[in-house]
């Protein structure tokens, strides 16, 4: 791969070099799962120091476009889905960035009574709720463990409709609008079932979020939560100025 460095330029030689590692990955001259030449080798063919080199590596790696694995380097990351907060599925989001997503139903519950639920979805402790559990994967890489819940009107839903769309489509093709939501987002460590869901080791962190989702008459129509894989997954948020 061509890299120049302009000692000329004002731009600092470690951002220099952190730009066009970033263009050849968004531009797919490095592609996930690619090795990234050593920081010494890089450093010897650029004419830079190695702390130069390791701070644009690091840049890179803080970003989560690269990866560093004790015995086997430095790699191009796994592509991370970038979602913003918005009201909106991630089965919808995958398809809309050319990303092929795919449902694991791990459970379905017609009868599940959870009082957090229930009264995120203004119903009294005790109502039977409909309960899933959803593993979404992204392009065959397991990407989210999925965790809703619905008012008893969905007792009817089945397996099948789980695996074959996103649970925004199943609403809307019901005529169930989703127009509002609160979130929370946060991160935590993974207990042993994510990890084996997840493929990740014991070190990863899960991004976390939780949703009460409401129709616009303000009725609630769903509530979630959520984990993701921190190392594929972010969350843009766009913060205003009252």
């Amino acid at each position: 791969m061509v890299l120049r460095i302009d000692r000329g330029s004002p731009v600092p030689l470690y951002h220099q070099l952190a730009q066009q590692l970033t263009a050849a990955i968004d531009e797919g001259r490095l592609r996930p799962g690619d090795p990234v030449e050593n920081e010494l080798a890089l450093a010897d063919r650029l004419g830079l120091s190695r702390p130069t080199v390791r701070r644009a590596i690091g840049e890179l790696v803080g970003r989560g476009l690269l990866v560093r694995r004790r015995g086997v380097g430095t790699s191009v990351a796994n592509q991370m889905v970038h979602r913003k907060a918005e009201l909106t599925s991630l089965y919808d989001d995958l398809s809309r960035t050319g990303r092929k997503p795919r449902t694991e139903v791990l459970s379905l519950d017609t009868e599940a009574v959870d009082e957090v639920a229930a009264a995120a979805l203004d119903l009294p402790a005790g109502t039977p709720l409909v309960a899933m559990v959803r593993l979404r994967y992204a392009d065959d890489a397991p990407l989210a463990i999925l965790r809703n819940w619905l008012p008893p009107v969905w007792a009817d839903l089945r397996l099948d409709d789980l695996q074959s769309d996103g649970l925004y489509t199943l609403m809307r093709n019901r005529g169930i609008w989703p127009a509002v939501a609160r979130q929370q987002i946060g991160a935590r460590t993974t207990t042993a079932e994510e990890r084996r869901l997840l493929q990740v080791g014991r070190s990863m962190p899960v991004l976390t979020m939780t949703r009460r989702a409401s129709d616009a008459a303000g009725v609630p129509v769903e509530y979630g939560d959520h984990c993701y894989r921190a190392d594929q997954y972010a969350i843009d948020v766009a913060v205003f100025d009252r």
